[in-house]
């Protein structure tokens, strides 16, 4: 018996399950952007779209959000405990949150786009934050010149043993790329997403309200979920690029690393890190997890104030 009848049964059947799915994805993402529309600003560099918030006066703060984030992240409320001391800069990096998503994604290129785009703002010398994959972009910039110093939140900077997730795995593919992500920006659930949060925070809790704020369903848009993945599968290749460069970093660095963190290991990131940066001062905190910028959050406010007067680090060992 032949079996090409049931071969083309069941493409006909995936090619009717994808088509279902963006569909699907076309309603969750038009009710995602009402729920959740731009809540700054917009700049055009090198004809990419960026979308940004500033608030606050004083010395120049740029802000630079992690993987399946956006700006809104650090909106939550750190950005506002800041800005009575600082202008504080927050960015949708490419393909995030408002961003436009831009070819080449490189930790190298986006600093370059949000380089160019906040020195349109007036911004040339700034502390840069980063948070998780934010930080790793912050390490890039700095790398190119520019900030007068770094704070790096539970940020990846060194290559890790292992491989991703399934999930990355799957969309490092092009077959993958196709399928699971219309499937997953169409069929996720809202109590996945909930339960990933929570998995991210732990052992802190998500703050009252954060979920809500923050606008998860945003980073499950098809073009954010593809850009996401794009840049996180990219990410240690581009790490180990950067490493032999690390000891001519000259600038303070300020590292801030749960010692729980399960998403970015202290002891292969910032542990190490500290060793290899002539001015890096790293702060542990005991029992924290991937999100101290919000569960410690005054951890984080006092290595900025330390970052701006540019206090000499000391020794974490």
């Amino acid at each position: 018996m032949s079996l090409l009848p049931n071969a083309l049964g069941a493409v006909v059947a995936a090619a009717l399950t994808v088509s279902a799915a963006q569909w699907r994805a076309s309603v969750r993402e038009a009710a995602t952007n009402a729920a959740y529309p731009p809540s700054g600003d917009f700049l055009t560099v090198d004809g990419q779209r960026l979308h940004f918030e500033v608030r606050g006066t004083g010395p120049d703060l740029v802000m630079i959000h992690g993987a399946s984030g956006s700006l809104r992240d650090l909106t939550f409320s750190l950005r506002d405990r800041l800005a009575d001391r600082f202008r504080v800069t927050v960015i949708d990096r490419p393909g995030l949150g408002h961003s436009d998503p831009m070819p080449d994604a490189s930790l190298r290129a986006q600093a370059m786009l949000l380089k160019s785009a906040v020195a349109r703002l007036g911004v040339t010398d700034p502390i840069l934050l980063g948070q998780s994959y934010g930080g790793s972009v912050a390490l890039a910039w700095a790398l190119e010149g520019g900030p007068r110093a770094l704070v790096l939140v539970g940020s990846p900077s060194l290559p890790w043993p292992g491989k991703l997730d399934p999930w990355y795995r799957l969309t490092a593919t092009t077959p993958g790329r196709l399928i699971a992500i219309p499937l997953a920006s169409a069929f996720v659930p809202q109590s996945y997403v909930s339960t990933t949060m929570a998995s991210v925070f732990a052992p802190d809790p998500v703050p009252p309200g954060y979920e809500n704020h923050l606008g998860a369903a945003l980073a499950l848009r098809r073009a954010s979920l593809a850009a996401n993945t794009a840049q996180v599968n990219a990410l240690r290749a581009e790490l180990v690029a950067m490493q032999p460069q690390y000891p001519s970093l000259t600038l303070p660095v300020e590292l801030i690393h749960g010692d729980k963190d399960t998403i970015v290991p202290i002891a292969v990131h910032s542990g190490p890190l500290s060793q290899l940066l002539p001015n890096a001062r790293l702060t542990v905190i005991e029992g924290g997890g991937h999100m101290p910028h919000h569960a410690n959050e005054q951890a984080v406010i006092d290595a900025v104030y330390r970052a701006a007067l540019h206090n000499p680090p000391q020794s974490p060992y």
